[in-house]
C-alpha cells in the first residue's frame, strides 16, 4: 500500500498490505483446502502464483446441496481432490471438514469447478461470482512429492471482494487458535483489566497494525496478601540475557523476587519494548499537550477494582513498541513492525491479574502516528500450542509460524535447545553431547544434522537450461544430469543474491537450492520478465534433507543407501554429484543422496519427503551408531564451516557484496562462461579493480574475534572480521575477515578491535585461507 499523490505514490508500506474495504485475501496451500462463505454478488479470484498448480472449487446451497451452478459455471466434475484432502486427515483438514459439516455439507458427492492444469502459466487466474448465498470450499490439490520428482503441489490465493463489506477491524482479525473463554476489544486510548488463572493462555493482537499495547501483571496470591509485586523488566532482560523473551528456551517474564510469571508461546511480530514506560502524563506535558490522555492513567483507572495504588507513570512491557538503542546509547523509536492481526500469545505461569491498553499516542510515531484497538483472546489451560516465531519469504507475505522439520521427532529426542533458523526450529546443540563433542565427532568419526529450512526450488520447461544460465554465475550448459554445482546468484550490480547449489535432474529440470526464498523467487521473476518458459515452484516443504558428514559417513551410508544399476551407488558417488536411491532396498524409501555438505569432510545429504524423515533418521542412525555416529548441531557447524572457508548469508556476503569479495571468485568463470548473465558486466568491473578480499586471519591468544570487530593497522581500519573462532583441531585462534587489498599477502601484520576497537587490539597475521585442508583433499577422498 502506499499514500498516493498526483505525482505519484510518496510512501510505500508493502508491510502492512491494508486491503480497500470489502476486499479478503485467503491463501490456500498446496495439498489442503479451505472453506469461504460468500453472499450473492461477491466475487472470487483465485491466482496460481507459480504455475502449474490445479485447483477445485465446489460450491454449496445453505441446505448442503452441491450445485457447480451457485458459481456461474453450469457444468463441474467430481471434487475428488477436495474429498481426497479431506478424508486424508491432518489437523488442518479435521477443521476444515467440522466447519462444513456444521453448515450440513455433504462433500462427498461434491461436484467443482475445476481450474488451471500441469502445464498452466504462472500467475494465471480463474474468476467467478457468487450467484447466490452459498459455502464455497476450494482445494489445490496434490500427493506429496517423491525426492526425485518435481510435482510439488503448491499455493494459491484467492480474493473475495464482498458486495456488502464488513464492518471495519473484523475482516483482520486472525481466527481464533481455539475455543476462548474471554475475548474483548480494547478500544483506542482506553484499557482494561482481567484476571487469567494459571496455565490460561492470552493473545494480545494489534488489531489494524502499527499499534503498542502496553501490559502488566501481578500475582493473585501476593494481591491477596496485600503485595502489589508485578512484572519486573529489569529483572527479565538480566535472567533472559535479552532485551525482552521470545519463544523458544528464554521465553518468560519475572517479577522482582526472579518469580516466573509468563512464557512468551507466539509472537509474529518480534519487536517490543522494556526500557520504557507506559506513556504517562508527564511524557505529554513535556511535549507540549498537557492533559492529553496516556496508558498510565487508563492503567490507574482499569485497575481501581483491584485496589492497586495508582502510580504516576507505570512500569510495562510495551508490546509491539519499535524501540532500539543507538550506538551512542540513545534509545529511539519508529512506527511498529506489526501488521494488521499480528499478535503475542503468553501462557500464566501463575494466577494473574492483567492490565493491557490500546496506546492513546498521536504525537509522534509510537503508533504509526494513528491510535487503533487492540484485541484480547484468553484460551483454556488444557490446550497446546506449539512455540513459535513468525517468518515472511517477503515484506507484504503472510506471516507462517515456526515450524518443525520433518526430522524434528528425532531431534527433540536428543535435545530442547532449538533455535529458530529460515522459519524452522533447528537444534543448536545436544543434551548429551555438546558442541566440542559434536565438532570432533564430525573431524574423526561421524555426524548427522538437520539442514531442512534450505530453500529449495523446482525449475522446469524447455527453458529452464537458459533461465539458470541467466541467473547463476556458473556455466550451467556443462552440467551434466546427476551433476551438482556451486554457484552464485548476482543482481545487475555483482551484489549477491544467494549463493547455493544447481542439481541438474534432468535436460530442462533443475533443483535450486539457496539459503533464502529471495533467489527462488527472483528465478521466477526473471523468468516472467524475459518471457521465458520455465516455470519455478517452491519444493521446501515437500524436500527435508539430513546431512551425514565425516570421515567414516561413507561406510554408515553403503550399509543403507540402495540404488538402481543406472545410478552411482555410495562408494561410486562422485564429489557434487547425486544419485536417485532408496532406503533399505528396492522397494525402500526413496531418496536422492548427493555428494554434497557444509562442514569440510567427506559428506553426503539425504533428500527426503518430510512424512518419510523419521524412518530415514532412524536408518541412518541405527547403521551409524556402531560407528560412533552423533547428532551436530548449529554451533558446532559454525565451528566447521569456518575452518574450512565455508561462507554464510549475513556474515560472508550481502546484496552489497560480490563473490570476489565473499571469497568464492572460483564460481565466476568469466574466462570460460561465453553466455551473458545477470551480473557479469559489473563483476568484470569489480574483478579488474578489486576494492576487497576475503582472507584468512590467525590471532593470537584465546580471545576469539566476533562478526563485526574491526581490523586495523595503526588507527586506520583496513578491514572487518565476518567470522572468528577457536580452532579445536588446528589448536589456533582464527577468524576469516574482510580486508582491502592492500594487506592481503600471507604474512600481513595487523590488529584485531575490541571494546570500541582502539583500547584493547589482539594481534593477527594474515594465513592461508581456507585455515583446514586448503587443498580440500579430505572433501574429495
Amino acid at each position: 500500500m502506499a499514500e498516493v499523490t498526483e505525482a505519484g505514490p510518496r510512501v510505500l508500506v508493502p508491510g502492512l498490505a491494508n486491503l480497500p474495504p470489502g476486499v479478503e485475501r485467503y491463501r490456500i496451500r498446496g495439498g489442503a483446502v479451505t472453506a469461504l462463505l460468500l453472499s450473492a454478488g461477491d466475487t472470487l479470484e483465485i491466482n496460481d502464483p507459480e504455475g502449474c498448480q490445479p485447483v477445485e472449487v465446489a460450491a454449496f446451497d445453505r441446505e448442503g446441496r452441491s450445485d457447480p451452478g451457485l458459481l456461474g459455471v453450469q457444468t463441474g466434475a467430481p471434487a475428488a481432490g477436495i474429498v481426497g484432502i479431506l478424508h486424508g486427515g491432518g489437523e488442518d483438514a479435521r477443521r476444515v471438514a467440522d466447519a462444513l459439516a456444521e453448515q450440513s455439507v455433504d462433500i462427498s458427492a461434491a461436484r467443482a469447478i475445476h481450474g488451471f492444469g500441469p502445464d498452466s502459466p504462472a500467475g494465471e487466474t480463474l474468476s467467478l461470482t457468487a450467484q447466490a448465498d452459498l459455502v464455497c470450499v476450494i482445494g489445490a490439490p496434490g500427493a506429496k512429492m517423491l525426492a526425485h520428482e518435481q510435482n510439488p503441489p503448491t499455493d494459491v490465493v484467492a480474493w473475495v471482494t464482498r458486495i456488502s463489506a464488513l464492518p471495519e477491524g473484523v475482516q483482520v482479525l486472525p481466527d481464533p487458535l481455539a475455543d476462548q473463554n474471554q475475548d474483548f476489544r480494547i478500544a483506542k486510548a482506553t484499557a482494561h483489566a482481567y484476571q487469567v488463572n494459571a496455565g490460561e493462555f492470552i493473545q494480545v493482537i494489534d488489531v489494524e497494525g502499527r499499534e503498542c499495547s502496553d501490559f502488566q501483571c501481578f500475582s493473585v496470591a501476593d494481591l491477596d496478601r496485600g503485595v502489589e509485586r508485578s512484572l519486573d523488566a529489569t529483572m527479565t532482560r538480566s535472567l533472559m540475557g535479552a532485551a525482552y523473551p521470545l519463544p523458544g528456551l528464554y521465553s518468560k517474564y519475572f517479577d522482582v523476587d526472579m518469580g516466573p510469571m509468563l512464557e512468551v508461546v507466539q509472537d509474529t511480530v518480534g519487536r517490543h519494548d522494556t526500557f520504557n514506560t507506559a506513556c504517562n502524563p508527564k511524557y505529554y506535558d513535556d511535549m507540549g499537550y498537557p492533559g492529553h490522555v496516556n496508558c498510565s492513567d487508563n492503567f490507574n483507572r482499569a485497575l481501581e477494582p483491584y485496589e492497586i495504588t495508582p502510580r504516576g507513570g507505570w512500569e510495562a512491557i510495551n508490546f509491539f513498541f519499535n524501540t532500539n538503542l543507538t550506538a551512542d546509547s540513545q534509545v529511539y523509536f519508529d512506527e511498529p513492525w506489526s501488521r494488521p492481526g499480528d499478535y503475542v500469545l503468553l501462557r500464566a505461569l501463575t494466577d494473574l491479574v492483567c492490565v493491557s491498553s490500546a496506546c492513546p499516542c498521536d504525537v509522534d510515531a509510537a503508533n504509526g502516528w494513528n491510535p487503533t484497538d487492540i484485541h484480547i483472546r484468553v484460551y483454556p489451560a488444557h490446550n497446546t500450542f506449539k512455540k513459535a516465531t513468525a517468518f515472511r519469504m517477503t515484506t507484504d507475505a503472510d506471516p507462517e509460524l515456526t515450524k518443525e522439520t520433518g526430522f524434528h521427532p528425532r531431534t527433540a529426542d536428543h535435545t530442547r535447545n532449538f533455535t529458530e533458523y529460515a522459519g524452522y526450529w533447528l537444534a543448536n546443540s545436544y543434551t548429551d553431547h555438546g558442541a566440542v563433542a559434536e565438532y570432533w565427532a564430525t573431524r574423526e568419526k561421524a555426524a548427522v544434522i538437520d539442514l531442512s529450512p534450505l530453500r529449495k526450488y523446482e525449475v522446469t520447461g524447455p527453458d529452464a537450461e537458459l533461465l539458470m544460465q541467466t541467473c547463476v554465475t556458473r556455466n550451467v550448459r556443462k552440467l551434466a544430469v546427476g551433476q551438482v554445482v556451486y554457484t552464485a546468484m548476482c543482481y545487475s550490480t555483482g551484489g549477491m543474491i544467494d549463493d547455493g547449489t544447481v542439481f541438474r535432474m534432468g535436460p530442462d529440470n533443475f533443483r535450486w537450492i539457496g539459503g533464502t526464498d529471495t533467489s527462488g523467487l527472483w528465478l521466477r521473476q526473471q523468468a516472467e520478465e524475459r518471457g521465458l518458459q520455465a516455470w519455478v515452484r517452491n519444493s521446501t516443504n515437500q524436500l527435508h534433507n539430513l546431512q551425514v558428514q565425516g570421515p567414516l559417513s561413507r561406510e554408515i551410508l553403503s550399509d543403507v543407501v540402495w540404488t538402481r544399476p543406472d545410478q552411482a551407488a555410495v562408494a561410486e558417488l562422485g564429489w557434487f554429484r547425486f544419485s536417485v536411491a532408496r532406503i533399505g532396498g528396492p522397494e525402500g524409501i526413496p531418496i536422492v543422496l548427493s555428494r554434497t555438505g557444509y562442514t569440510g569432510e567427506l559428506g553426503f545429504e539425504i533428500f527426503c519427503h518430510p512424512d518419510d524423515a523419521p524412518m530415514v533418521w532412524d536408518a541412518v542412525w541405527e547403521a551409524g551408531s556402531p560407528h560412533g555416529l552423533t547428532p551436530l548441531g548449529l554451533e558446532a557447524l559454525d565451528m566447521l564451516r569456518i575452518e574450512a572457508g565455508l561462507i554464510f548469508a549475513g556474515y560472508e556476503f550481502c546484496d552489497q557484496t560480490d563473490p570476489f569479495e565473499a571469497g568464492i571468485g572460483f564460481t565466476v568463470p568469466l574466462k570460460t562462461k561465453d553466455d551473458d548473465f545477470i551480473g557479469r558486466d559489473a563483476l568484470l568491473e569489480r574483478k579488474a579493480s578489486p576494492q576487497r578480499q576475503l582472507v584468512g586471519l590467525e590471532l593470537t591468544g584465546e580471545e576469539a574475534a566476533a562478526n563485526g570487530d574491526g581490523v586495523f593497522r595503526g588507527r586506520h581500519q583496513v578491514g572487518v572480521v565476518t567470522s572468528g573462532v577457536r580452532s579445536p583441531i588446528l589448536a589456533k585462534n582464527i577468524a576469516l575477515w574482510r580486508m582491502s587489498v592492500e594487506y592481503t599477502e600471507i604474512g600481513s601484520e595487523v590488529e584485531v578491535g575490541k571494546i570500541d576497537g582502539h583500547q584493547k587490539r589482539i594481534p593477527a597475521a594474515v594465513v592461508r585461507f581456507p585455515h583446514y585442508d586448503p587443498d580440500k583433499e579430505r572433501v574429495k577422498s
